[in-house]
C-alpha cells in the first residue's frame, strides 16, 4: 500500500539549507552583540547597550557567505533602514496618540512592503525599517531618537567592521581583499566542468540550474563597491577579467547541454584547472588540447554539438590568455544593472502592491491590537508592545519560506526558546549570565539561518535575555501569547482577498523573465556583432528566471487556497528555460556556421507556441 504524500506546505516547515558551518562569521557574531551590551552595561548606559545589541543582530541575520566588499551594501543598507525606523518610530511613538500612531505605522508598512519586493537586499532592508519602528514605537525611553538610532547603527557597523576587518580562510590563502570573490569565480568554473561532464546525463539539468547559480552569486560578489574610483587595482581588473573568460565558456557549455549528446570527459578538465587557477591566483598552466573527431563529417550531418564543442576550445583558448597575461577589465559583461527605473516598477507593480498592502495591514493591526492590550492586564509589569508587530512583520515576509510553514515554525520556535530562556534565567548569575548568553546566541545565528524555526528560537532567547539584561522582568510567557496571537493575525490577513490578481509576486517575476528571454532572443536572431551585450543579456534572462522558479517554489508550497493563484507558473517557467536554452544554442551555431538548423528553428517555435497557449506572448523575430 502506498503512503499518502505529505502536503507541501507541511515538509516545507522540516526542510534546512546545508552547507559547511560558517565559522568566520561565527566569530564575529561572538564578537559582536555580547561585547556590545557588556560595554553598555559597564559604561552606565544599558539602554543604549541593548539598542546596539539589537542592530548586531539583526546585521547578523544578513550576514551571509559572500564576498567582503559585497556585505557593505548587504549589511549596510538594511542597518541604515533600521536606524530610519528606529527614528521615526520613537518620535512617532513619543508623540503621537494610539490612533495617528497606528496610522502612521500602517502607512510605513504600506511602503515597507513594496520597496521590500525589489530584492533580497531592499527586502532586509524593508523588515528592519519596520522591526526597529515597531521598537522605537512600542519601547518608551528618555532616549531622544537621533540617540537611539546612532546606538542601533552603531552596533549594526560593528558587525560590519568585524566582516572587513577579520581575515577569512579564503583571504588567508591571497589577496586579503578578495576572499569571496575570488571563491565565487572559481565556482563557476567548477560549475561549467560540472555541466560539461553531465552532459547527457540525468544530472545534467540541475547541473544546468546550478550554473545559473553561481554565475549569479559572482556577479553579485563583484559588484560590490570599487576599491579605488577610476580603474582600480591590478588585481581587481585581472579578477574581473577572469570572471569575463567564463561567460563565453557558461555559453558553450549550455549549448552542449541543449544538444543533449555526451562529450568526452576531457572537456570539462579545463574549466578545472582554470578554477584552481583562480584560487590560487596563478596561471592556467597546460591545458587540454580540443577534442574534435570527424568534426567536418558532423557538421555537415546538422549535429549542433560540434558548433558548441568548437566554441567551448575558443573560449577556453580566450581564457587561457585572459589569465595569463590579460588584465583588461571587463565590468560591462557583469550584467545589466538594475536601476531606479527597475527598482520603481518592482515597488509599484502588482507584486509590490500585494505584498505592501498584506504587510501595512498586518503590521498596522497588530500595532492596534498590542496598544489595546497595553492598556490590560495582558501585559502584566511590561511596559513594551513591540513583539506583536514585529513578529507579524517576519511572518508574513514571504522569503522566509510559504505562509503555513513560516506560521509553524515561528511558533514552535517561539515556544523552545521563550522556554529555553526561563530556565537559563533561574540559573544565570546576572549581569554576567545574561551577557555571556547574548554572546553565545550571537555566535549561533548565523548557523541558525539555515532554519526559521531554528532561527526565531535563537533570537527569542537573545531579545529576551537583552529584555532582562536592560532592568525588565522576564517576559517568556507573555512573548509565547503574543507569537501565538501574531501567528493567528497573519493567517488571517494571508487569505483575505486582495484588489487585483492574486499571485502578483509570482507573475511579476514571470513577466519580467519573459522580458527578458525575448530582449535576449531579438539581440541574437538579430545577428548583432556585440558579444558583451549578448552575454550581459543571457545572464539578465537566466537571473530573472531564476528568481521566477524561487518564488514559484514558494507559492507552490502554501496551503492550497494559496497555491490555486500560482497554478501553471511553473510549467511556463519551464517553457521559458527552454525558449532561453534554444536561443543559447542558436548564438553558438550562428557565430559557428552562420544560420540555424531546421532543428534550431523547431524548437524555438515550439517554445513560443506553447507560451502562447499559455497565455505569455514572446514573438518570433521576422528574421527567423
Amino acid at each position: 500500500m502506498s503512503r499518502p504524500a505529505v502536503p507541501l506546505w507541511f515538509a516545507h516547515a522540516f526542510r534546512a539549507q546545508r552547507g559547511p558551518v560558517p565559522w568566520n562569521a561565527v566569530c564575529r557574531g561572538a564578537l559582536a552583540a555580547g561585547p556590545l551590551l557588556l560595554a553598555g552595561l559597564l559604561g552606565g548606559l544599558p539602554a543604549f547597550g541593548v539598542l546596539a545589541a539589537i542592530g548586531a543582530m539583526l546585521a547578523g541575520i544578513n550576514d551571509r557567505p559572500g564576498s567582503r566588499r559585497a556585505s557593505v551594501k548587504r549589511l549596510g543598507a538594511p542597518a541604515a533602514a533600521g536606524a530610519l525606523g528606529l527614528l521615526l518610530g520613537t518620535y512617532a511613538g513619543q508623540g503621537l496618540a494610539a490612533v495617528p500612531l497606528t496610522l502612521v505605522l500602517t502607512a510605513l508598512g504600506l511602503v515597507a512592503g513594496g520597496i521590500s519586493a525589489v530584492g533580497p537586499v531592499a527586502s532586509a532592508a524593508g523588515i528592519q525599517l519596520l522591526v526597529a519602528a515597531a521598537v522605537g514605537a512600542g519601547t518608551p525611553a528618555a532616549e531622544s531618537g537621533w540617540q537611539r538610532a546612532l546606538a542601533f547603527l552603531a552596533g549594526a557597523g560593528w558587525l560590519l567592521v568585524l566582516r572587513l576587518v577579520l581575515p577569512t580562510p579564503g583571504s588567508l590563502a591571497g589577496d586579503f581583499r578578495f576572499d569571496g570573490e575570488r571563491q565565487a569565480v572559481a565556482d563557476v568554473y567548477e560549475a561549467i566542468a560540472a555541466l560539461v561532464a553531465a552532459v547527457g546525463g540525468e544530472h545534467a539539468t540541475a547541473r544546468r540550474a546550478a550554473l545559473t547559480a553561481a554565475l549569479d552569486h559572482a556577479q553579485d560578489a563583484l559588484a560590490g563597491p570599487r576599491l579605488r574610483r577610476h580603474a582600480g587595482s591590478a588585481a581587481e581588473r585581472r579578477l574581473h577579467a577572469r570572471f569575463a573568460a567564463a561567460l563565453p565558456l557558461a555559453e558553450a557549455a549550455t549549448a552542449l547541454y541543449w544538444a543533449g549528446e555526451p562529450v568526452p570527459a576531457r572537456a570539462a578538465e579545463g574549466p578545472r584547472r582554470l578554477a584552481a587557477a583562480v584560487r590560487g591566483d596563478t596561471g592556467t598552466g597546460p591545458l587540454p588540447a580540443p577534442y574534435l573527431p570527424h568534426a567536418r563529417l558532423r557538421s555537415r550531418g546538422g549535429t549542433p554539438m560540434v558548433p558548441a564543442l568548437r566554441a567551448l576550445d575558443d573560449a577556453l583558448l580566450r581564457a587561457a590568455e585572459a589569465f595569463d597575461g590579460g588584465e583588461g577589465a571587463q565590468r560591462g559583461l557583469l550584467g545589466r544593472r538594475r536601476g531606479v527605473r527597475h527598482a520603481l516598477r518592482a515597488a509599484f507593480g502588482a507584486g509590490g502592491r500585494e505584498y505592501g498592502l498584506r504587510v501595512a495591514l498586518c503590521f498596522g493591526a497588530s500595532a492596534a491590537i498590542a496598544q489595546a492590550l497595553h492598556h490590560t492586564r495582558w501585559y502584566g509589569p511590561h511596559t513594551h508592545w513591540y513583539w506583536l508587530p514585529a513578529t507579524a512583520v517576519f511572518l508574513v515576509k514571504p522569503d522566509l519560506g510559504p505562509l503555513a510553514s513560516r506560521v509553524l515554525c515561528r511558533a514552535a520556535g517561539t515556544v523552545l526558546g521563550a522556554l529555553v530562556f526561563a530556565g537559563l534565567a533561574a540559573l544565570l548569575p546576572r549581569p554576567a549570565g545574561l551577557v555571556a548568553l547574548v554572546a553565545v546566541c550571537g555566535a549561533l545565528v548565523p548557523v541558525a539561518t539555515r532554519h526559521f524555526a531554528a532561527l526565531t528560537a535563537v533570537v527569542t532567547v537573545l531579545v529576551l535575555a537583552l529584555v532582562m539584561a536592560g532592568g525588565e522582568p522576564q517576559a517568556s510567557v507573555s512573548r509565547i501569547g503574543e507569537t501565538l496571537l501574531a501567528c493567528a493575525l497573519v493567517l488571517v490577513v494571508g487569505h483575505l482577498p486582495i484588489p487585483g490578481q492574486r499571485g502578483g509576486g509570482v507573475r511579476s517575476r514571470l513577466t519580467a523573465a519573459g522580458g527578458a528571454a525575448h530582449a535576449y532572443l531579438l539581440h541574437v536572431l538579430g545577428e548583432s556583432g556585440d558579444r558583451a551585450e549578448r552575454w550581459a543579456l543571457r545572464r539578465e534572462a537566466y537571473r530573472a528566471l531564476a528568481e521566477a522558479r524561487t518564488a514559484i517554489a514558494v507559492a507552490s508550497a502554501e496551503l492550497p487556497a494559496l497555491a490555486r493563484h500560482t497554478a501553471g507558473t511553473d510549467a511556463v517557467a519551464e517553457v521559458l528555460e527552454r525558449l532561453v536554452d534554444t536561443t543559447t544554442a542558436c548564438a553558438v551555431h550562428l557565430d559557428d556556421t552562420g544560420r540555424l538548423t531546421p532543428r534550431h528553428l523547431a524548437r524555438l517555435r515550439e517554445a513560443l507556441g506553447e507560451l502562447e497557449q499559455r497565455g505569455m506572448r514572446v514573438p518570433l523575430p521576422a528574421a527567423a
